[in-house]
C-alpha cells in the first residue's frame, strides 16, 4: 500500500501539492504489497475444492499471486484524506513496467492522473499533474503535459521532488494482489458464498484481521517478504487503521479474482476493491514523446534557482 502525493519543493517554506488527492488514492491501491514473480511452490487449489477449508483457500490462492508475471485490474473505493476514486493499470513485474489512469470523483473535474513505468523512467501526466501547480511552477512546464524522472533517483532519502516521490516509486512495480495472504492469518475467515465476477465464478471469502496479527505473521516470512509487507502495516498504522475486513474472491484455478479491504482511520473509513483482469499476459508501456516530457528534476532546480 502506497500513501502520498507528489510535492515539488520551490523554495524556503513554499510547495506545491501536485494531484496529491489523486496519487495518494491511486497509489494506496496500486501499491498495497510486495512484488510478484517469486518461484514458489503450489498447485492447484483452493476455490474450487469444496471441502478445502476457508484460511488454506485463501493461503492457495495468495501463494499463487507470487508466481505472477504480470497483471492487469481495475480499482475503485474510497480513502479518508482524499474521497472516493476510480482507475484501471497493468504491471509487468520482470522488468518492471507500469501503466495507471486513475480519477478522483471529489475533486472536481480536474482529477485525472496517469502513471507510467517503463525503461527505468517514472512519467506523471493528466489534468490533476497541471491544476496542482501554482502559476510559477507552471510556468516552468513550457507547455509540455508529461513530467518524468529517474525511478532509481526515487525513495533514497533525498530532498527536493526525488525525495518526496520514492513511495511512488517503490511501489510502481509492487503486485496488488500479494496483500491478500493477510486474510490468511485471520481467526475467522469464513466462506461467504458463491458469486460471478465478470462471467467468472468464484467462491467469497471473508475476514477480519488486526495489524498485530499481520505483524506476527512476519515471523516465518523470509527477509524480502518482510521488508515488503512491513511497509504496507507502516501505511496503515500513518492512517490510524488497526483492524481490517478483508474480502476476496477466488476463481476455479485459484486465481485472486476481486480483492477488498475495509478499515476506520483516525480521519475516517477506508474502502478499497481491485478486480483483476488478465494475468500472466504482455503488458506494454509506451513511453510519451520526448518533446511533450519535462524532467522533474529541471523543475525543481528551475523553481530554486
Amino acid at each position: 500500500m502506497g500513501y502520498m502525493g507528489i510535492v515539488v519543493r520551490t523554495g524556503p517554506g513554499r510547495r506545491t501539492r501536485a494531484a496529491g488527492a489523486v496519487v495518494a488514492a491511486a497509489l494506496l491501491c496500486a501499491g498495497t504489497a510486495g512484488c510478484g514473480a517469486e518461484k514458489s511452490g503450489g498447485g492447484k487449489s483452493g476455490a474450487k475444492d469444496p471441502h478445502m477449508a476457508p484460511a488454506a483457500a485463501v493461503r492457495a490462492a495468495a501463494k499463487k499471486t507470487e508466481k505472477l508475471t504480470s497483471l492487469s485490474y481495475r480499482m475503485s473505493g474510497s480513502t479518508p484524506e482524499d474521497g472516493r476514486f476510480e482507475g484501471e493499470g497493468a504491471i509487468a513485474f520482470k522488468p518492471p513496467a507500469m501503466r495507471m489512469k486513475t480519477r478522483s470523483l471529489d475533486q472536481g473535474a480536474d482529477a485525472s492522473v496517469e502513471f507510467r513505468l517503463t525503461g527505468g523512467k517514472l512519467y506523471l501526466g493528466g489534468d490533476a499533474i497541471k491544476a496542482g501547480f501554482d502559476e510559477e511552477s507552471s510556468s516552468q512546464l513550457d507547455g509540455k503535459n508529461w513530467l518524468a524522472t529517474d525511478a532509481s533517483a526515487l525513495g533514497k532519502g533525498g530532498s527536493g521532488a526525488a525525495g518526496q516521490g520514492g513511495a511512488l516509486a517503490n511501489r510502481a512495480d509492487k503486485n496488488p494482489a500479494e496483500e491478500s495472504a493477510f486474510l490468511s492469518d485471520a481467526d475467522n475467515v469464513r466462506r461467504v458464498g458463491d458469486e460471478t465476477i465478470d462471467g467468472a465464478r468464484t467462491t467469497h471469502y471473508r475476514g477480519t484481521v488486526t495489524l498485530a496479527q499481520m505483524r506476527a505473521s512476519l515471523e516465518d516470512e523470509d527477509a524480502a517478504t518482510r521488508k515488503r509487507r512491513e511497509k504496507s502495516l507502516r501505511q496503515y498504522e500513518e492512517l490510524g487503521v488497526d483492524r481490517l475486513v478483508m474480502d476476496m474472491w477466488i476463481d476455479k484455478d485459484s486465481h485472486t479474482k476481486r480483492f477488498r479491504t475495509r478499515g476506520k482511520g483516525d480521519s475516517g473509513r477506508l474502502d478499497i476493491t481491485i478486480t483483476f483482469k488478465d494475468i500472466n499476459k504482455p503488458v506494454t508501456v509506451q513511453a510519451p514523446p520526448a518533446s511533450d516530457t519535462f524532467d522533474l528534476a529541471d523543475l525543481t532546480r528551475g523553481l530554486e534557482g
